[in-house]
């Protein structure tokens, strides 16, 4: 039987298209994210998103509670943006934080081992 690939290499693969730009620009809109207007935030947190998958792809564990290789785009993505504001004291750091406490709350499957959601 073949081995299935990984989320984590499956959201890599994903990352490279139009449609993931499409879903960074959804998450930070629908989020109310303050840089949600910048083409250059969400080429960057894009980007991000990619870092952290290519090192979930190499094994590298980011996100506490999520195995490498099940790291999803929209915990890629999360994990980019909490990671650079871990580094930051900018005036919005108070909204971003609200941005990362709303796409958590909003879709927690993303954020847990798929194997808890029983599908």
């Amino acid at each position: 039987m073949p081995r299935r690939q990984s989320i984590a290499r499956r959201c890599l693969a994903f990352s490279g298209l139009f449609e993931a730009e499409v879903l960074i620009e959804l998450m930070l809109r629908h989020w109310n994210h303050p840089y949600a207007d910048s083409k250059e935030f969400r080429a960057n947190l894009l980007e991000g998103a990619c870092s952290v998958l290519q090192a979930s792809v190499a094994g590298q564990g980011l996100l506490e509670g999520i195995s490498p290789e099940d790291v999803n785009f929209i915990a890629a993505a999360w994990y980019a943006e909490w990671n650079t504001l871990e580094n930051s004291s900018e005036p919005s750091q108070e909204l971003r934080r609200a941005w990362l406490d709303n796409v958590r709350r909003s879709v927690p499957s993303c954020f847990c081992p798929p194997d808890l959601l029983g599908g």
